[in-house]
Protein backbone atom coordinates (compact mmCIF):
# COMPACT_ATOMS: atom_id res chain seq x y z
CA UNK A 1 0.00 0.00 0.00
CA UNK A 2 1.17 3.70 -1.25
CA UNK A 3 0.16 6.75 1.18
CA UNK A 4 1.14 9.86 -0.39
CA UNK A 5 1.18 12.42 2.63
CA UNK A 6 0.96 16.12 1.42
CA UNK A 7 2.11 18.87 3.16
CA UNK A 8 0.60 22.10 0.88
CA UNK A 9 3.08 24.59 1.82
CA UNK A 10 6.83 24.42 0.37
CA UNK A 11 9.01 24.15 3.58
CA UNK A 12 10.96 20.63 2.99
CA UNK A 13 11.23 21.19 6.86
CA UNK A 14 8.10 20.86 7.84
CA UNK A 15 7.37 17.75 5.51
CA UNK A 16 10.41 15.58 6.65
CA UNK A 17 8.83 16.13 10.25
CA UNK A 18 5.55 15.20 8.91
CA UNK A 19 6.71 12.12 7.36
CA UNK A 20 8.09 10.83 10.82
CA UNK A 21 4.70 10.95 12.02
CA UNK A 22 3.33 9.06 9.92
CA UNK A 23 5.96 6.57 9.37
CA UNK A 24 5.73 5.72 13.42
CA UNK A 25 2.14 4.53 12.73
CA UNK A 26 2.11 3.09 9.43
CA UNK A 27 1.91 -0.44 9.10
CA UNK A 28 4.87 -2.75 7.51
CA UNK A 29 3.10 -3.04 4.24
CA UNK A 30 2.40 0.47 4.25
CA UNK A 31 5.01 2.60 2.14
CA UNK A 32 5.13 6.71 3.34
CA UNK A 33 5.63 9.17 0.24
CA UNK A 34 5.94 12.63 1.88
CA UNK A 35 5.84 15.63 -0.84
CA UNK A 36 5.72 19.34 -0.83
CA UNK A 37 4.33 21.24 -3.83
CA UNK A 38 7.33 22.86 -6.09
CA UNK A 39 4.82 25.92 -6.11
CA UNK A 40 3.38 27.94 -3.22
CA UNK A 41 3.43 29.92 -0.13
CA UNK A 42 5.85 28.33 2.38
CA UNK A 43 3.21 28.01 5.30
CA UNK A 44 -0.36 28.24 4.99
CA UNK A 45 -2.05 30.93 7.46
CA UNK A 46 -4.61 32.96 5.58
CA UNK A 47 -6.95 32.64 2.90
CA UNK A 48 -4.55 34.05 0.36
CA UNK A 49 -2.27 31.64 1.54
CA UNK A 50 -4.57 27.87 0.90
CA UNK A 51 -6.19 29.55 -2.03
CA UNK A 52 -2.60 29.46 -3.22
CA UNK A 53 -1.93 26.55 -2.11
CA UNK A 54 -4.43 23.99 -3.80
CA UNK A 55 -2.82 23.86 -7.57
CA UNK A 56 0.76 22.84 -6.08
CA UNK A 57 -1.47 20.63 -3.67
CA UNK A 58 -3.61 19.34 -7.01
CA UNK A 59 -0.53 18.75 -8.90
CA UNK A 60 1.02 16.48 -6.32
CA UNK A 61 -2.47 14.51 -6.43
CA UNK A 62 -1.90 14.25 -10.17
CA UNK A 63 1.56 12.97 -9.71
CA UNK A 64 0.48 10.34 -7.09
CA UNK A 65 -1.66 8.70 -9.10
CA UNK A 66 0.71 8.37 -12.05
CA UNK A 67 3.28 6.48 -9.42
CA UNK A 68 -0.07 4.63 -8.24
CA UNK A 69 -0.54 5.85 -4.30
CA UNK A 70 -3.73 4.32 -2.72
CA UNK A 71 -4.94 6.85 -0.83
CA UNK A 72 -3.67 10.53 0.31
CA UNK A 73 -3.08 12.62 3.37
CA UNK A 74 -3.49 16.21 3.36
CA UNK A 75 -1.42 17.64 6.30
CA UNK A 76 -2.68 20.74 6.69
CA UNK A 77 -5.20 21.77 9.55
CA UNK A 78 -7.35 23.76 7.18
CA UNK A 79 -7.45 20.87 5.32
CA UNK A 80 -7.36 22.77 1.51
CA UNK A 81 -8.42 21.52 -1.29
CA UNK A 82 -9.72 18.66 0.27
CA UNK A 83 -13.00 18.37 -2.22
CA UNK A 84 -11.00 19.06 -5.18
CA UNK A 85 -8.26 16.13 -4.63
CA UNK A 86 -11.57 13.80 -3.53
CA UNK A 87 -12.01 14.60 -7.48
CA UNK A 88 -9.07 13.83 -8.76
CA UNK A 89 -7.84 10.46 -6.48
CA UNK A 90 -8.60 6.83 -7.23
CA UNK A 91 -8.31 6.31 -3.99
CA UNK A 92 -9.57 7.75 -0.11
CA UNK A 93 -8.25 11.35 0.55
CA UNK A 94 -8.64 12.80 4.35
CA UNK A 95 -7.77 15.96 5.51
CA UNK A 96 -5.35 15.97 8.83
CA UNK A 97 -8.25 18.39 11.15
CA UNK A 98 -11.01 15.80 9.53
CA UNK A 99 -9.43 12.68 10.72
CA UNK A 100 -7.85 14.58 14.54
CA UNK A 101 -11.64 16.18 14.89
CA UNK A 102 -13.49 12.34 14.34
CA UNK A 103 -10.74 10.62 16.29
CA UNK A 104 -10.72 13.29 19.33
CA UNK A 105 -14.75 12.65 19.24
CA UNK A 106 -14.23 9.15 20.79
CA UNK A 107 -11.96 9.95 23.51
CA UNK A 108 -14.69 12.07 25.69
CA UNK A 109 -17.47 14.16 25.46
CA UNK A 110 -16.23 17.70 24.31
CA UNK A 111 -12.46 18.07 23.22
CA UNK A 112 -10.62 21.39 22.37
CA UNK A 113 -8.20 23.06 19.19
CA UNK A 114 -4.86 24.29 19.72
CA UNK A 115 -3.69 26.21 17.16
CA UNK A 116 -1.18 28.72 16.08
CA UNK A 117 -2.26 32.31 14.76
CA UNK A 118 -5.70 34.09 16.38
CA UNK A 119 -6.70 34.84 12.60
CA UNK A 120 -6.67 30.88 11.83
CA UNK A 121 -9.60 29.87 14.68
CA UNK A 122 -12.37 30.95 12.90
CA UNK A 123 -11.56 28.40 10.07
CA UNK A 124 -10.50 26.03 12.74
CA UNK A 125 -14.68 26.39 13.85
CA UNK A 126 -15.68 25.98 9.91
CA UNK A 127 -13.85 22.57 9.78
CA UNK A 128 -15.68 21.68 13.17
CA UNK A 129 -19.50 22.43 11.44
CA UNK A 130 -18.47 21.13 8.40
CA UNK A 131 -17.94 17.98 9.48
CA UNK A 132 -20.13 17.75 12.10
CA UNK A 133 -18.21 18.26 14.93
CA UNK A 134 -19.22 21.62 16.06
CA UNK A 135 -21.25 19.75 19.39
CA UNK A 136 -18.02 17.77 20.38
CA UNK A 137 -15.45 21.31 20.17
CA UNK A 138 -15.53 23.10 22.97
CA UNK A 139 -13.50 25.86 22.26
CA UNK A 140 -10.76 26.58 19.84
CA UNK A 141 -7.62 28.48 21.16
CA UNK A 142 -4.68 30.12 19.83
CA UNK A 143 -1.06 30.16 20.91
CA UNK A 144 -0.23 33.32 18.32
CA UNK A 145 3.27 31.23 17.31
CA UNK A 146 3.72 31.64 13.32
CA UNK A 147 3.42 28.49 11.68
CA UNK A 148 7.15 28.25 10.78
CA UNK A 149 8.47 29.90 14.17
CA UNK A 150 7.48 25.96 15.45
CA UNK A 151 10.53 24.97 14.52
CA UNK A 152 12.64 27.77 15.70
CA UNK A 153 11.15 29.12 18.78
CA UNK A 154 13.18 27.03 21.27
CA UNK A 155 9.99 28.27 23.44
CA UNK A 156 7.58 27.19 21.12
CA UNK A 157 6.45 23.42 22.89
CA UNK A 158 6.42 25.31 26.15
CA UNK A 159 3.33 27.79 24.92
CA UNK A 160 1.50 25.13 22.89
CA UNK A 161 1.85 22.78 25.72
CA UNK A 162 0.72 25.86 28.14
CA UNK A 163 -2.33 26.25 26.00
CA UNK A 164 -3.20 22.56 25.84
CA UNK A 165 -3.38 22.19 29.76
CA UNK A 166 -5.61 25.41 30.08
CA UNK A 167 -7.75 24.61 27.44
CA UNK A 168 -8.50 21.65 29.70
CA UNK A 169 -9.16 23.43 32.36
CA UNK A 170 -11.10 26.69 30.64
CA UNK A 171 -13.17 24.01 28.60
CA UNK A 172 -13.39 21.19 30.87
CA UNK A 173 -12.48 19.09 27.46
CA UNK A 174 -11.67 15.67 27.71
CA UNK A 175 -8.98 15.65 25.12
CA UNK A 176 -6.34 18.50 23.01
CA UNK A 177 -6.49 18.28 19.07
CA UNK A 178 -3.47 20.23 17.77
CA UNK A 179 -4.31 22.30 15.07
CA UNK A 180 -1.18 22.23 13.16
CA UNK A 181 0.80 19.88 11.24
CA UNK A 182 3.83 21.75 12.62
CA UNK A 183 2.98 20.53 16.03
CA UNK A 184 2.88 17.00 14.93
CA UNK A 185 6.01 15.67 16.95
CA UNK A 186 5.25 17.05 19.78
CA UNK A 187 1.74 14.67 20.67
CA UNK A 188 3.53 12.41 22.78
CA UNK A 189 4.97 14.39 25.14
CA UNK A 190 2.81 17.09 25.40
CA UNK A 191 0.18 14.32 26.35
CA UNK A 192 2.16 13.03 29.13
CA UNK A 193 2.76 16.70 30.25
CA UNK A 194 -1.07 17.78 30.74
CA UNK A 195 -2.23 14.14 31.64
CA UNK A 196 -4.87 13.88 28.83
CA UNK A 197 -5.27 12.55 25.26
CA UNK A 198 -3.64 14.90 22.42
CA UNK A 199 -4.67 13.80 19.12
CA UNK A 200 -2.09 14.74 16.12
CA UNK A 201 -4.23 15.08 12.55
CA UNK A 202 -1.34 13.42 10.65
CA UNK A 203 -1.17 9.68 12.08
CA UNK A 204 -5.04 10.12 12.73
CA UNK A 205 -5.10 10.68 9.06
CA UNK A 206 -2.45 8.09 8.31
CA UNK A 207 -4.38 5.58 10.01
CA UNK A 208 -7.76 6.26 8.55
CA UNK A 209 -6.16 6.23 4.89
CA UNK A 210 -4.58 2.85 5.84
CA UNK A 211 -8.37 1.64 7.18
CA UNK A 212 -9.91 2.58 3.88
CA UNK A 213 -7.85 1.17 1.78
CA UNK A 214 -7.36 -2.18 3.52
CA UNK A 215 -11.27 -2.34 3.46
CA UNK A 216 -11.36 -1.75 -0.38
CA UNK A 217 -13.48 1.89 0.14
CA UNK A 218 -12.48 4.86 -1.96
CA UNK A 219 -14.31 8.19 -2.44
CA UNK A 220 -17.57 7.59 -4.08
CA UNK A 221 -17.76 8.87 -7.63
CA UNK A 222 -21.12 8.96 -8.85
CA UNK A 223 -22.40 12.33 -8.65
CA UNK A 224 -20.28 15.12 -6.53
CA UNK A 225 -17.59 13.75 -6.78
CA UNK A 226 -16.62 12.55 -9.92
CA UNK A 227 -13.96 13.80 -12.21
CA UNK A 228 -14.50 17.01 -13.52
CA UNK A 229 -15.66 17.49 -16.60
CA UNK A 230 -12.96 18.77 -18.90
CA UNK A 231 -12.46 22.48 -20.63
CA UNK A 232 -9.67 24.32 -21.50
CA UNK A 233 -7.56 26.66 -18.80
CA UNK A 234 -6.08 29.53 -19.30
CA UNK A 235 -2.71 31.44 -18.45
CA UNK A 236 -0.85 29.47 -15.97
CA UNK A 237 -3.36 27.13 -15.28
CA UNK A 238 -3.14 26.12 -18.57
CA UNK A 239 -1.24 22.68 -17.41
CA UNK A 240 -3.86 22.03 -15.18
CA UNK A 241 -6.56 21.10 -18.13
CA UNK A 242 -7.94 17.87 -17.34
CA UNK A 243 -7.69 15.23 -20.92
CA UNK A 244 -10.77 13.84 -22.30
CA UNK A 245 -11.46 10.30 -21.14
CA UNK A 246 -13.51 7.31 -22.96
Amino acid sequence: MIITVINPNTTWDMTAAIELSALAVAGPDTVIRAVSPTMGPASIESHYDEALAVPGLLAEIAGGEELGSDGYVIACFGDPGLDAARELAGGPVVGIAEAAMHAASFLGRRFSVVTTLERTVGRAWDLAEHYGMRRFCANVHACDIPVLELDTDPYAIKRVTDACAAALEQDGSDAIVLGCAGMSSWCGQIGEEIGAPVVDGVTAAVLQVQSLVTMGLYTGDRGEFAPPPPKPYAGVLSDFALPVTE
